[in-house]
């Protein structure tokens, strides 16, 4: 199975986020803007679970997960992969980026005890927005960006995901939750 760990905001800072990318969707025809339900912060990305690896994983992450305190936390600002002059995502910040770090690590660390294989390089905490067909200087989408804050909100948990690649709409991936692994209740 394909899954990743992440953090799923709340469905008002996705409309918050959506009611602002929405009048600069017709600018961007280059752009493929990621369908709201899709918006998420990845905190580990894993390629290949088996079923055996399922288990552990669901208890290391359950386990890891409850250590951490919930914390509020929101979207500002924004940037591009790999960078601004030949950009493949457009992504909104997530704040704050040390406690975010922390549950990256927790996320990561849990499935390396499953046994399980994480794929990625170092963690940005970001909300993909949009990518870009072939790389492209994006510096006016990231000044626009730059201009965005989300409300604030507490995270109260992660989510394991699974990602079904080819069977969203318009051969996009479909996204499934398959657990949810609270936080600890915030200090």
């Amino acid at each position: 199975m394909r899954l990743f760990v992440a953090i799923i905001p709340p469905v008002e800072v996705v409309e918050n986020l959506t009611d602002f990318l929405r009048p600069r969707r017709d600018a961007g025809a280059e752009l493929r803007w990621t369908d709201p339900e899709h918006l998420h912060l990845t905190l580990a990305f894993l390629p290949d679970v088996g079923e055996a690896g399922l288990d552990r994983l669901t208890e290391a992450l359950t386990e890891r997960c409850a250590a951490l305190p919930a914390a509020a936390m929101r979207l500002s600002g924004g940037n591009a992969f790999p960078n601004p002059y030949a950009a493949r995502v457009l992504f909104a910040a997530a704040e704050p980026e040390p406690w975010l770090g922390k549950v990256a690590r927790a996320a990561r660390n849990a499935a390396g005890h499953a046994g399980v294989v994480v794929d990625g390089g170092r963690f940005h905490p970001h909300v993909t927005v949009a990518r870009l067909r072939r790389p492209t200087e994006a510096t006016r989408w990231i000044r626009i960006l730059q201009g965005y804050e989300s409300p604030g909100w507490v995270a109260e948990s992660a989510c394991l995901v699974q990602s079904r690649l080819g069977q969203g709409r318009q051969g996009r991936p479909l996204y499934d939750v398959l657990a949810e692994f609270p936080f600890a209740p915030a200090p």
